[in-house]
């Protein structure tokens, strides 16, 4: 009898901790505390958060000098697709009252991470963040989904293709919004359209190198946004 009630007490917790990771599905707790600790932002104060998955959070883990004494707020986290971003992005970013957003996202959209998602899905969901942030009087910076010639967690999605198609699609709609289009894409890529080694050991995220290449491009990005 007490092995079986220790059993149920297994169970029971284990479909608790499921159901609460199902409910929390954008993961809204990861940045709760940090943005409630989170100061307002100085008059002058030229705030940017940089919104993503593991490639935005794996630069601040990867060159956290790059953050250091600069206006420049990380919300990656990591395998998040863009419908678990745009659920998130109010607290995460408008919340924070950034004058500029960054937003990097697609590939685990692409990858399936989440489900089946159309490059049209995609898109609805970068438009619909943008479209926030511009009602909020937040400058966007959209960027070029990094180059990948396959996923490693995901093999034989064979995404080199998907991601030119969604990049054409992102930079057509900066343009016609007036938001700034940042290619990444065309700085990195190889012959595969893909990562080489010296960019992304794995062909997905950034090594050091890759985001050196990154970061000069950002910069420059972020202060035309600013001047817009």
């Amino acid at each position: 009898m007490k092995i079986q009630l220790t059993l149920l007490a297994f169970i029971m917790a284990f479909f608790s901790f499921k159901n609460s990771k199902a409910q929390d599905w954008p993961n809204l707790k990861q940045f709760q505390k940090a943005n409630m600790a989170l100061e307002k932002p100085q008059p002058d104060e030229n705030r940017v958060v940089f919104m993503g998955n593991s490639i935005t959070i794996g630069w601040l883990n990867s060159r956290p000098e790059f953050f250091e004494n600069k206006p420049y707020i990380n919300r990656g986290i990591s395998g998040q697709t863009t419908p678990q971003m745009l659920l998130r992005f109010r607290q995460d970013v408008i919340a924070l009252q950034p004058k500029v957003v960054v937003l990097l996202a697609g590939t685990n959209d692409i990858a399936g991470n989440t489900g089946p998602s159309s490059l049209e899905m995609i898109m609805d969901n970068i438009k619909s963040m943008a479209e926030l942030a511009r009602a909020n009087q937040i400058k966007v910076v959209l960027c070029s989904t990094l180059p990948a010639f396959d996923y490693p967690w995901k093999p034989g999605v064979e995404p080199a293709e998907k991601i030119v198609n969604l990049n054409t699609m992102i930079k057509a709609y900066a343009q016609k919004e007036g938001f700034v289009y940042l290619d990444y894409f065309s700085a990195l890529a190889d012959s595969r359209n893909g990562l080489p080694k010296k960019y992304a050991k794995d062909g997905v995220h950034p090594t050091v190198e890759g985001y050196k290449v990154m970061e000069p491009m950002v910069e420059k990005a972020i202060d035309k946004a600013l001047t817009q």
